[in-house]
Order: C-alpha cells, then structure tokens, then sequence
C-alpha cells in the first residue's frame, strides 16, 4: 500500500504526543512517512530564507529570533532521540495557521494530524483553537484528537454527511482507511421533523451517495435532533463510533457556527475534517 505522508505540527506539549501515537496507531495498518514540523509565530516582518538566514526589520533584533530557533530546533533534535530517526522534522517562522496549511499543501502531504486542547466559552467566541482555525483552511484533510488514542480499535466510521444531493466527494483518506483496517461506515444524517416518506426518500439518497462514492459496507442512519453538534454525540452515546469524518465547507467564525469546528472543540473522539466540493 502506498505511505500515508503525514504531517505533525508540534508546538512540543502533550497534544502533540497524542497525535504521535494516533499516527502510530495507524501505522499498524497502513505504512505512515511521519514529519513534525514546529512554527515559531513572528510577524511577516521577520522571514528565513532557503538557508535559515533570519531577517527583521522593526524593533525585533535577529539575535532574539535565533535564540528562540535555537531552541526549537533543539527540541525538534530531542523528537529524534525519542521516537527514531525515521521521522523527518522541519522549522518554519510565520503565522501558524498560515503555515502549517500552506507547508502541507506546498509539500503534498495526505494528512494533517493535531492533537487539541478544545475550546469552550469566551475563548471559543473570540479565537477558538488552532486545530478549528486550521480544519477551516486547510485543503488537506485533518485528524484532531484531544486525548491519548493508542489503544483505540477502527472498526465503525462515522461519516456525517447531508445526502440530500448527493455527488463525489474527496474522500480518499476514509477509503484508505477502510481499505486497511476493514471498517464499517456508517452513513449518518441529522433531520428536524421529517416525514415518513421522506425519511425513505433520504435513505434512498444515501445509497447513491454510497454508490457514486464507491462506499459498500456500510449502514445508514438518520437522527432527529436539535442541530449537528448535538446528533452527532447524542449518535455515539447510542451506538459507539471509532472515528468521526465530516465535511466542511470552509466558512466559520463569531458570525457563523461551523457544525465542524464545534465538534473538533467538544468532541472527545477523533474526527477527521476535509473540504467538501462545491
């Protein structure tokens, strides 16, 4: 099977471990390239070149800058005492969320991988976490965990979805998943007050949806519930999911409530994020 280029963003906490070991997890099944790479958050008055020559300009001196390189690249070094010299691992200076997604499309990687501390309340209103900030730009998928995985067993995705017209989606990552740990996807739509007849209408959906997206084992579902967020965990309270994989479309903020985000901030599963079609 071909690898998995999986890209780690590590800021060196205990997050960062939990997505190390999910990475593992996977590579039970699935053979994994693993990179971590670190970005020290500057202003876009400060750059590095090709050679790691740091330039500023402002009140900001290079020395300072260095220091703080010095350091993180230290630590970076300690990630190949500590994990083996398979992994690759990579600095960059610049906005986090900017360069983390632009370093991953730039580079080709299948997989983005965060672990999160979540976000609740004002923090989540006025900035959210970084791994919500990224599953909305980013164009390459996103695994977000908030706690240790390595013993979890894939058996039972979740896929999220509206089937209401369905189409193509990019969803190589979640076959490559069924194809190496032989999982079950379970097809799930969140409704308000529908009918009978359209309730069948909407299962009949699904099964074009599964056909035009090469989906065979898999079960159907739909839930009436007050909003995604709420059908999705009230869904695994009732029938336990391995992984959560949803679309997003890109959009979210203090004016818009991403259904997506939300998840990646409550949710104590791992949910894989991409970019839904257009």
């Amino acid at each position: 099977m071909e690898k998995l280029k999986i890209l780690i963003p590590t800021d060196f906490s205990v997050q960062a471990e939990y997505a190390y070991l999910m990475v593992k997890k996977l590579e039970e099944k699935v053979p994994v390239e693993i990179h971590f790479l670190h970005v020290l958050a500057v202003p876009d008055t400060i750059t590095m070149d090709e050679n790691g020559k740091i330039e500023t300009c402002g009140d900001i001196s290079v020395s300072s800058i260095q220091s703080q390189k010095d350091i993180a690249v230290r630590k970076l070094e300690s990630l190949k005492t500590l994990y083996g010299n398979a992994i690759h691992t990579h600095f960059a200076l610049g906005k986090i969320t900017n360069t983390i997604t632009s370093y991953a499309e730039k580079n080709s990687f299948d997989l983005i991988v965060m672990g999160t501390k979540g976000a609740w309340g004002i923090k989540e209103k006025l900035s959210g976490s970084e791994t919500q900030m990224i599953a909305r730009v980013s164009k390459t998928p996103l695994l977000s965990l908030m706690c240790d995985r390595s013993d979890l067993v894939i058996e039972n995705i979740l896929l999220v979805h509206d089937f209401s017209v369905p189409k193509f989606e990019n969803l190589g990552l979640l076959h490559k998943l069924i194809k190496a740990f032989n999982t079950k996807t379970h097809l799930l739509q969140i409704i308000s007050n529908q009918t009978e007849a359209e309730k069948e209408a909407l299962l009949q959906l699904m099964d074009k949806f599964a056909n035009l997206n090469y989906i065979t084992n898999y079960e159907k579902h739909t839930l009436n519930d007050n909003d995604i967020e709420n059908g999705v965990i009230h869904f695994n309270q009732m029938k336990e999911m391995d992984v959560v994989c949803i679309g997003t479309h890109g959009k979210g903020g203090l004016f818009h409530k991403s259904a997506t985000e939300k998840l990646i901030n409550h949710l104590f599963k791992p949910i894989i994020s991409y970019h839904l079609n257009q």
